[in-house]
């Protein structure tokens, strides 16, 4: 990490301006207080926050509506783009999913306003988070190691393995863990991975938990490789993983992008991202309309 500030600040770009262009935000189109029992909405917060209307429910995916990704209100990396779903506009919630506790994944006034909001939620994390979820005011709580399993809120819940690591001090690395989630809902079934970096457990995941509806996959803060290779795919890595997994079954499932375009974490572009897997999508001979590159509040629904 030092290696990396020092080569941004020996360039002048420390404190540089985030270039290339945010994405524009869309109106969401929700459905209050829930979806119909089989249908399944995604809607895209920013960056890994999503809502999920599936089958009934209501899933919240790492809920991030701070305007930094930072300890402090006054320094780190700052928002971009307002939340695609502001808080106040959210339905019921039923279930959270937590992949794990960077302060772009977990945010503090985030936890402490759904735990308020939506206090029967239940908020599934991995191994370690439970207590930082605790002491912002969450009150049902399920933790579990990769490959365990559970149903919460009449979901099928999977903690799958993730390439990455965690920790939101200097001292604590690692000290927690970090996964991905497969929801399985009466009539679909979703793969949030997480943040990840490539790694040979994509195809076996969907092999043990498919087939999946849709894919919710990382595409951003890759750059520079020698840095951030080990924890954050690319976008041609994010395609080979997605073809990893959809070629443990017959259908192709959606892939939708998320981590990029709401936060400057690392050097590439703004909006290199979309590009580069829409490029990536096309060589490898997926169909155009199973990659979903969304704009903060846009809502489609799932047609499967």
């Amino acid at each position: 990490m030092w290696r990396w500030v020092w080569d941004r600040a020996r360039q002048g770009r420390l404190f540089s301006a985030p270039h290339g262009t945010p994405p524009a935000v869309a109106t969401p189109e929700l459905c209050y207080p829930r979806a119909g029992a089989d249908v399944c909405r995604i809607t895209w917060i920013g960056h890994s926050s999503f809502l999920l209307q599936i089958d009934g429910l209501n899933v919240l995916t790492d809920p991030v509506f701070g305007q930094r990704a930072s300890p402090v209100p006054f320094a780190g990396p700052k928002r971009l783009v307002p939340p695609g779903v502001s808080l106040d506009a959210l339905p019921p919630i039923d279930l959270v999913l937590q992949s794990h506790d960077h302060y772009d994944h977990l945010c503090d006034p985030s936890v402490r306003a759904i735990a308020a909001h939506a206090p029967h939620a239940v908020w599934c994390c991995p191994l370690g988070v439970g207590p930082q979820l605790r002491a912002r005011g969450v009150r049902q709580l399920i933790e579990l190691d990769w490959h365990d399993t559970t149903t919460a809120a009449g979901a099928d819940l999977r903690c799958v393995p993730a390439k990455h690591f965690a920790g939101r001090t200097i001292t604590g690395r690692n000290d927690t863990l970090w996964c991905g989630w497969v929801l399985g809902a009466a009539h679909h079934r979703i793969y949030f991975v997480g943040d990840t970096g490539f790694h040979p457990e994509f195809g076996a995941i969907a092999s043990r938990h498919g087939p999946f509806d849709a894919v919710l996959m990382p595409i951003g803060a890759y750059d520079p490789r020698w840095f951030m290779a080990p924890v954050h795919v690319n976008p041609e890595e994010a395609v080979a993983a997605h073809a990893a997994i959809a070629a443990e079954h017959a259908a192709n499932p959606v892939m939708v992008g998320m981590h990029w375009g709401t936060f400057v974490l690392t050097d590439e572009p703004v909006d290199e991202p979309p590009r580069r897997t829409r490029t990536a999508w096309a060589a490898a001979g997926f169909p155009a309309q199973d990659l979903w590159i969304m704009q903060p509040g846009e809502t489609r629904q799932l047609n499967r």
